[in-house]
């Protein structure tokens, strides 16, 4: 039962602090790590033209009012990531930030309305480059945390102990991990034309899997990911790298040179939790721009509105080199260092 008392209430916040130490901690260790790495900190605008193009990530609207004149729209970006990319326009190499963002509709053990990014850029490196650095990035944040046998904890699952070269995260595609876990061979339901929804329907159905009438692909997907998949990987006792996922569900990746059904995409599982999501960035304006407007049409089939795509975002990708990018929700890996429960407890200041 989650306890009635604000965050403020002395005795709560007694109980909540040595966690909100660590989390100190962990920034700092986590920053001097990039450091060493030769990365530059940057800070990003929260008021942005568009939050994201993203059909079921759902953003917070203000407006700026001046003095004289109408009033101009913003919102308050759910990532980074556009003005991040733009940085890497402009000629930064290595960038990375720990950012405040906003995604409405999104509450719960491991959701708040505002949380902190960290996201991090590689000029010229290859996405698999990544999957280092999120390890080296879990240690350095379990060794700050002086987590009991530098285990991640999340109530009774626990991954990892006794760092060392074993303790990796184990990379496994998204086609293995359909046909270790559901068995459904996922890329016959992807084709050079598009993806298969009649297939994918039938494979989930006969898996026991409910489909209606009316999911699309993308809906088949997500519920065999979340029916199936996710629950497996959260009884294993380490890390899961979930790779090359399909095309069709990575809006802001580029295809992989060697099968372009599936996509330099990748998400970061553990204890049950998704920890971190990477890609190796799509530059190509044109194709950015139809995948944009492929989300914000199923955004207004399903919710009924859609928000602007930001133009200066896209020609900035003409001038952008080739890079990889990563985005971990740190408040979850501060969580998960410190064996917390809820989201809150690792926030200084929860949203009332």
């Amino acid at each position: 039962m989650r306890d009635p008392r604000p965050w403020w209430h002395t005795d709560k916040h007694t109980d909540r602090r040595p966690r909100l130490l660590a989390r100190g901690r962990i920034k700092a260790a986590l920053r001097h790590w990039f450091e060493g790495q030769g990365f530059v900190e940057v800070d990003t605008a929260c008021l942005q033209v568009s939050p994201g193009n993203e059909a079921h990530l759902h953003a917070f609207r203000t407006e700026f009012q001046p003095e004289a004149g109408p009033a101009t729209p913003y919102y308050l970006h759910t990532s980074p990531e556009f003005a991040m990319k733009k940085l890497l326009a402009a000629g930064e190499p290595k960038i990375f930030t720990f950012a405040p963002v906003f995604r409405n509709g999104e509450r719960g053990a491991l959701h708040s309305p505002e949380f902190t990014m960290l996201e991090w850029y590689r000029a010229g490196a290859p996405y698999a480059s990544l999957w280092e650095d999120c390890a080296q990035l879990i240690e350095t944040a379990l060794r700050a945390a002086q987590a009991p046998g530098l285990r991640l904890r999340h109530r009774d699952r626990e991954a990892f102990g006794d760092w060392g070269p074993a303790s990796r995260p184990v990379v496994l595609t998204m086609a293995s991990a359909f046909e270790r876990f559901a068995g459904i061979d996922l890329l016959a339901a992807i084709t050079a034309a598009g993806v298969d929804r009649i297939g994918l329907a039938q494979a989930a159905t006969a898996r026991g899997i409910r489909v209606a009438d009316d999911d699309t692909w993308s809906d088949i997907f997500s519920r065999v990911l979340v029916e199936r998949i996710e629950p497996a990987l959260a009884g294993l006792g380490y890390a899961v790298i979930l790779s090359e996922w399909p095309t069709h569900e990575a809006a802001l990746a580029r295809p992989c040179a060697a099968d372009p059904r599936v996509a330099e995409r990748f998400e970061l599982y553990a204890c049950g939790v998704e920890l971190a999501n990477g890609f190796g960035e799509l530059t190509d304006a044109a194709e950015q721009r139809r995948r944009f407007e492929a989300e914000m049409a199923e955004k207004d089939r399903v919710y009924g509105r859609r928000y602007p795509v930001d133009e200066d975002f896209l020609a900035a990708l003409a001038a952008m080199p080739a890079a990889s990018g990563c985005a971990m929700g740190f408040d979850r890996l501060v969580m998960l260092a410190t064996g917390a429960n809820h989201i809150e407890q690792v926030l200084w200041t929860p949203v009332a």
